[in-house]
């Protein structure tokens, strides 16, 4: 029984390690007529945003996706707050959620470059 779950274990880190490097997808146009989205590179006005993106994943994988995503944003914003220690989720450049499923289970992976109000 103990080899099942080490092999279990190992699945669902090679799933997890497969679904981060997965690039993605291109954006499409947008259709003949229509303005294009804005872009969110760029930070908001009047915030400055840290060179390198962070990702927070949290402990293990959660029963329920909502604990999976709350985990991966408090993970995320220890990070962030490293760095900035006003840094909120809310004001992150670029903010991603990516979830991988296993069964019922799951885990999120919060990524986004954290940023703060500039000092003046």
């Amino acid at each position: 029984m103990p080899k099942i779950a080490a092999m279990f274990q190992v699945m669902l880190g090679a799933a997890a390690l497969a679904v981060m490097s997965v690039p993605a997808p291109a954006a499409e146009p947008p259709p003949a007529g229509q303005p294009a989205p804005a872009a969110q590179s760029a930070p908001q006005k009047g915030f400055e945003c840290h060179d390198k993106a962070l990702t927070g994943s949290g402990p293990g994988f959660k029963s329920s996706q909502e604990e999976s995503e709350e985990a991966a944003k408090k993970d995320w914003l220890e990070k962030a707050k490293a760095i900035y220690a006003d840094a909120d989720w809310n004001a992150a450049k670029d903010p991603f959620m990516q979830c991988v499923k296993q069964g019922l289970y799951s885990k999120c992976f919060a990524t986004g470059f954290p940023c703060r109000l500039k000092p003046e």
